[in-house]
């Protein structure tokens, strides 16, 4: 793809395209290893860095859907009957896969994205880890056995594959969350339909490049790993009510999760939800404050606040407040806003202009309501900024949380507060409706063990003397209240890509009935 500016050869976009497979006009479905001529609406993905055209997708169409439905009916029949120690080796090849790409794949996570490079990087590394993670659960898909009230009777539970598992993907990971999924369904015996953010879809195109050697090899049939790039013009409230898709496991705004979980429900199907979060950090007069600055810049400013674990509120000991808050604006001078692919660049852009007018809208709110702007919230211009889509993250003071306080702003906004006692701000942690990540700071035992108690942080996530963002593969990773309650990646995650199912045996000549009951036929 021929490139626009000095900048972008410098930093080797074309030839990434090149070895990526990205075209200047790319299909959008594939059913693993053929990808369909799709003759959808071309839709075009311009990079926020620096406002240049990257690709164009045809987009796949409810015809292509359907398609791909059917393909993956018949591939789940052979799939599922793969023994799971088997699958798993393919999903070690793919590991394997992207390891050989993790600098061309990361790279164009941060071009098309936004995400710094080193983000970009740490987010193909989680595609491979849970590779990995995945591996060694194919030969762990336990159940359980129990003893039977009745004699010579065994009971025991055992797992089945569910199905066409429905992955919707959101643009701030591209392609980490799309690999949560499929890479455990896989092991499963699932076969897996993607529709990825229409914001980022050049990065599932090139994952799906990626690994159609392994699949080929392997001779995985057609319709285990598909992808359905195209907007809910055509695959929309369709697929959320496909009774042919058993689970649909969505990630985005607490909006459109609740439509999600709506269309789903109402055929009773299964929804897993990762949807938003409102995260706080606790600062308790015991904390080490060098330490929790450290946190709470990247967990505020990293990815430009488009994570959903990023820092968006600070609740501090009205002793330290001052000094933190200090400290805070001094390091936020030092931010260096640029290219996402510039190696001195900690903050890129965010995603478009709707999350700039979005950002805007919420600083204007703030002082409507009662807040101060204590330091940032300018959309910057000026050389190497000229896509707009730049902004100097924010700081904002508040009283409490205020009514824009309690609702996410998908950027960097940063709201701190004060507080008196562990008790109070337990109570302003937990006041918001969404509850995925949290932290505290504290060499205080007390303080710690009460966070993370019954009466402690509500969120799904509970940190000690960590920031909020970032998450290992090993644990389950998800939120409740409007964050959704779903959880995927590691621990026992793998249960809901799968059907439980309960099992009695009886090795005796006689038939006796459950509950002592006597029935004479």
């Amino acid at each position: 793809m021929k490139s626009e500016t000095l900048a972008t050869q410098d930093f080797g976009v074309a030839e990434m395209l090149k070895t990526l497979g990205i075209k200047d006009v790319n299909n959008g479905a594939c059913t693993g290893t053929q990808w369909i001529e799709t003759k959808g609406e071309v839709i075009e993905s311009f990079s926020s860095s620096d406002g240049i055209l990257i690709g164009k997708i045809k987009q796949a169409t409810t015809e292509d859907y359907e398609t791909i439905v059917r393909t993956a009916q018949e591939a789940f029949k052979t799939w599922r009957m793969i023994p799971a120690p088997k699958r798993g080796e393919v999903v070690r090849q793919i590991g394997d896969e992207l390891r050989k790409f993790k600098e061309p794949l990361g790279k164009l996570v941060s071009y098309e994205m936004g995400k710094i490079y080193q983000e970009g990087l740490g987010e193909v590394q989680e595609m491979i880890d849970i590779c990995d993670f995945a591996v060694g659960l194919s030969r762990q898909l336990y159940g359980l056995t129990m003893h039977s009230e009745r004699s010579r009777h065994r009971m025991y539970e055992q797992y089945h594959p569910l199905g066409i598992i429905g992955v919707i993907s959101a643009f701030n990971f591209p392609v980490a969350v799309w690999s949560w999924n499929a890479m455990l369904a896989l092991v499963c015996g699932d076969v897996v339909i993607w529709k990825p953010s229409s914001k980022t879809m050049l990065c599932a195109i090139a994952t799906h490049h990626i690994i159609a050697g392994v699949l080929k090899k392997n001779n995985v049939p057609e319709g285990v790993v598909n992808l359905v790039a195209g907007g809910s013009k055509y695959i929309g409230d369709n697929f959320l009510a496909d009774h042919r898709v058993p689970l649909i496991s969505a990630t985005g705004s607490t909006r459109v999760g609740k439509r999600v979980g709506k269309i789903v429900g109402e055929r009773l199907g299964r929804s897993l939800l990762e949807l938003g979060g409102n995260n706080a950090i606790i600062i308790t007069e015991n904390a080490d404050l060098d330490m929790a600055l450290r946190a709470v810049l990247f967990g505020a400013v990293g990815t430009a606040g488009q994570r959903c674990t990023s820092t968006r509120r600070l609740i501090i000991h009205e002793s330290v407040y001052e000094n933190f808050k200090t400290k805070l604006v001094n390091s936020y001078q030092h931010i260096h806003i640029g290219h996402p692919l510039d190696k001195n660049t900690l903050v890129g852009p965010l995603i478009d202009k709707h999350a700039v007018a979005d950002f805007l809208n919420a600083i204007e709110r703030v002082k409507k309501e009662g807040g101060k702007i204590i330091y940032g919230g300018e959309v910057m211009t000026g050389n190497g900024f000229e896509s707009g889509c730049y902004v100097k993250p924010c700081i904002a003071e508040v009283g409490k949380n205020l009514q824009v306080v309690c609702e996410e702003t998908f950027a960097p906004l940063l709201y701190i507060m004060k507080y008196k006692t562990i008790d109070e701000a337990i109570a302003l942690h937990n006041d918001v409706p969404q509850g995925l990540s949290s932290a505290i700071f504290s060499k205080n035992l007390l303080e710690t063990e009460k966070f993370l108690s019954h009466e402690g942080s509500d969120c799904g996530i509970a940190n000690v003397n960590i920031g909020t963002s970032g998450a290992e593969i090993g644990g389950a990773f998800g939120g409740e209240k409007e964050t959704g309650g779903g959880r995927e990646s590691g621990s026992d995650a793998w249960k809901v890509y799968m059907r439980r199912q309960t099992n009695t045996i009886n090795y005796s000549t006689e038939l006796p009935l459950a509950q002592g009951i006597k029935f004479e036929a």
